[in-house]
């Protein structure tokens, strides 16, 4: 049985996924990315292998991915995260056309082929306030964590609008509007409905297609996704592992290359 592993080296955390030739997820592991992105990777490496019960020399061949792709030093090769997320959404969802990844420092809409190619994306302005970094600001204003953020919002009653497009100033509007005695579930739906509908709009500008994949760490957030869901009016396809797409999308490329150095003649398709 062939091994092969993908790391995706993100902003805030890392993620590995191990898969069998079957193309079947057989480890998954995820740590926080911290200051050292070098031993991020190793470490989640790692935790992946002890998660499967795989040696590490029973991985043939492993693909780094993400913002830190390039420091997956034990890797055999890089593909861009935009590749991965898609590859792994078609993977995980056959009918998926439209890919949306929320990470901490970015959101990107991508459209994707039958296959799981790229055929358009964009992405958001890092500063804009369209990402799991702006969640992160408001959850510090608010003295919250993040895993109390989608429950809270759903709480709401009468939502503020959030008018910051930028980050850096997102603490301070909800602040203010703290002071202005508006309800804290009320403050932070109004945060994820600012951020559904500039991610709607990057959607827009690649073509919104059925079916929609939501991937990226944000998924794990339940008034994120009901947020995005009313701004497009479509249910969004989201699993326990849609945190792991872009590892997942990785490995699979990792497990092409191996199949592809079996064959004699066959050249190994590369990922841009």
């Amino acid at each position: 049985m062939a091994y092969a592993a993908g790391v995706d080296v993100g902003s805030t955390q890392t993620k590995a996924a191990i898969i069998n030739e079957n193309r079947e997820l057989v480890g998954i592991a995820l740590i926080d990315t911290g200051s050292n992105v070098v031993a991020a990777a190793e470490n989640v490496f790692e935790k992946a292998l002890k998660e499967s019960g795989i040696a590490n020399e029973e991985v043939e061949y492993v693909i780094g991915t993400g913002y830190g792709r390039y420091r997956v030093t034990f890797g055999n090769d890089q593909v861009t995260e935009i590749s991965c997320h898609g590859r792994g959404a078609v993977h995980m969802f056959p009918n998926t056309r439209t890919v949306v990844d929320m990470g901490g420092q970015d959101t990107k809409a991508i459209k994707v082929g039958e296959t799981g190619e790229i055929e358009d994306f964009c992405m958001n302005d890092k500063c804009a306030a369209g990402t799991g970094r702006f969640l992160g600001a408001a959850a510090t204003a608010l003295e919250l964590t993040l895993d109390d953020l989608g429950p809270t919002a759903l709480r709401y009653t009468k939502p503020v609008k959030i008018s910051t497009t930028c980050t850096v100033f997102a603490e301070s509007e909800v602040l203010s509007w703290l002071g202005k005695g508006k309800k804290v579930e009320d403050i932070l739906w109004g945060v994820h409905e600012s951020i559904a509908t500039r991610s709607a709009g990057l959607m827009r500008r690649v073509g919104i297609q059925d079916e929609i994949t939501f991937t990226g760490g944000v998924t794990r957030n339940t008034a994120m996704v009901q947020a995005l869901e009313e701004r497009l009016g479509k249910k969004l396809n989201i699993s326990d592992d849609s945190h792991y797409m872009g590892a997942l999308g990785a490995a699979l490329f990792a497990m092409d290359r191996i199949m592809a150095s079996r064959q004699p003649h066959a050249v190994a398709e590369t990922a841009q």
